[in-house]
């Protein structure tokens, strides 16, 4: 039996959701959702498709809207878009199994129907409608769906093919992606092709999907290497992997990253507390995932001061460490040697990403000379943190160095995607 999917977006769903919460039509509002405490810089998380019909593209800055255009700007609400976000899943499983949904992301899931359409006794577009008006009526959120007979075509169905229907639902197969899309400009409005390969391909004159399938895949292969295979099958409008395969993926992930864009910048010593405070978190991740470190990563972004040629470049260092544990005095001190060694002390900082190469804790290094019961005592009061935050919330237990003027860790406890939460 041919696989049958959909990919449903909710359109601009941040934006929406705060045109439907103050009963406008998000279609004729002129509406972004932006944090204005953050000032003209920020990033605006979406806009309204009435400000995008009006030229203003999605995840601009602030300064960059024209101030001849009126709009709403609305602060982020990431607990409001997670409830929506929930009330909307909820609806799709009043028609489609759970084990048959895959959320994509906050604003979009592939559903798997191939066994619905009997079902319900309804073609895949009529099905289709069905979900995103029942979406519509419960919620006031506009949705758009592509439907495809792989994941892959059901993905460009919905960000190409949709938003050229009044139904605002696009349909491919392997056929119709050919006859349709394989000339398609820009090539970087397919998934996964982003300007960095676009510019590769270039090189040897390929701008569209088709040019793709007349180079040697040998040549492909040179340029991408194991990338080349989805590059190839995308191409041809093939994708073998399922709704099935995704939720039976065990991951092989063997690092634990954490990251800050500072709000303002920072000079070396107080963007060491902000470090203290990523070390902090970091280490009782590995004592919940119950992992060891055997290595870490520091990298520091500088921030721009009279044009200096600092801006955007990065300095850090890392280190093996000879050892696999989660002692946080030990990776503090690991972490705040290379602090010292590789950062600058005369720029300011505006970024701070530090990273761990991670295994599981039965790895753990043995050592003769190190008191077993101090290290059980620190793993079973990081696990005592770890349960009354749980219930309590992340701002039950403060350190010291989180009251401190530059620390940030208090008020990130409160954001959600690093957005306020509402």
């Amino acid at each position: 039996m041919e696989k049958v999917y959909l990919c449903i977006d909710l359109k601009s769903f941040y934006a929406s959701v705060e045109c439907v919460d103050r009963g406008l039509d998000s279609m004729t509002t002129n509406l972004v959702v932006a944090d204005p405490s953050r000032g003209k810089g920020t990033i605006c998380l979406a806009v309204s498709p009435a400000l995008k019909a009006l030229g203003v593209r999605n995840r601009c800055r602030v300064y960059e809207i024209p101030t001849s255009l009126k709009y709403i700007m609305a602060p982020p609400r990431m607990s409001r878009y997670m409830e929506m976000s929930c009330l909307i899943y909820n609806i799709y499983l009043k028609y489609i199994s759970q084990d048959d949904i895959h959320v994509y992301s906050i604003d979009e899931c592939f559903l798997d129907i191939t066994n619905y359409t009997d079902m319900y006794q309804k073609t895949p577009m009529e099905l289709a409608k069905m979900i995103i008006d029942d979406v519509f009526n419960t919620t006031g959120i506009v949705a758009t769906c592509g439907i495809g007979t792989n994941l892959f075509l059901a993905k460009i169905a919905l960000d190409i093919t949709a938003k050229h229907s009044p139904t605002r639902i696009g349909y491919l197969d392997e056929e119709k992606f050919k006859k349709e899309l394989w000339d398609h400009k820009p090539i970087t409005d397919f998934w996964n092709i982003a300007s960095g390969i676009s510019t590769r391909l270039l090189k040897y004159n390929v701008d569209t999907l088709r040019g793709i399938t007349k180079l040697d895949e040998d040549l492909l292969y040179k340029e991408f290497g194991i990338n080349a295979e989805l590059l190839i099958d995308h191409a041809y409008g093939k994708e073998t992997t399922t709704i099935y395969d995704i939720k039976h993926y065990t991951s092989k992930s063997n690092s634990l990253s954490k990251g800050q864009v500072l709000f303002e910048d920072y000079n070396f010593e107080n963007a060491k507390i902000i470090l203290k405070e990523m070390i902090d978190s970091i280490c009782l991740d590995l004592v919940e995932k119950h992992l060891v470190a055997g290595s870490i990563g520091l990298s520091i972004v500088y921030s721009k001061r009279d044009n200096s040629s600092m801006y955007g470049l990065r300095s850090g260092g890392s280190k093996i460490l000879g050892e696999r544990t989660r002692s946080k005095p030990k990776l503090k001190q690991y972490f705040l040697d290379l602090y010292e060694k590789y950062i600058d002390k005369n720029q300011l900082i505006r970024g701070i990403n530090i990273g761990l190469g991670v295994c599981d804790e039965a790895y753990k290094t043995v050592d003769l000379f190190e008191s077993n019961n101090e290290l059980e005592k620190e793993d079973t009061l990081s696990k005592t943190i770890l349960k009354i935050k749980e219930k309590h919330g992340k701002n039950s237990i403060l350190k010291a160095l989180d009251f401190k003027d530059k620390a940030t860790q208090k008020d990130r406890n409160k954001f959600i995607g690093g957005h306020k939460g509402g």
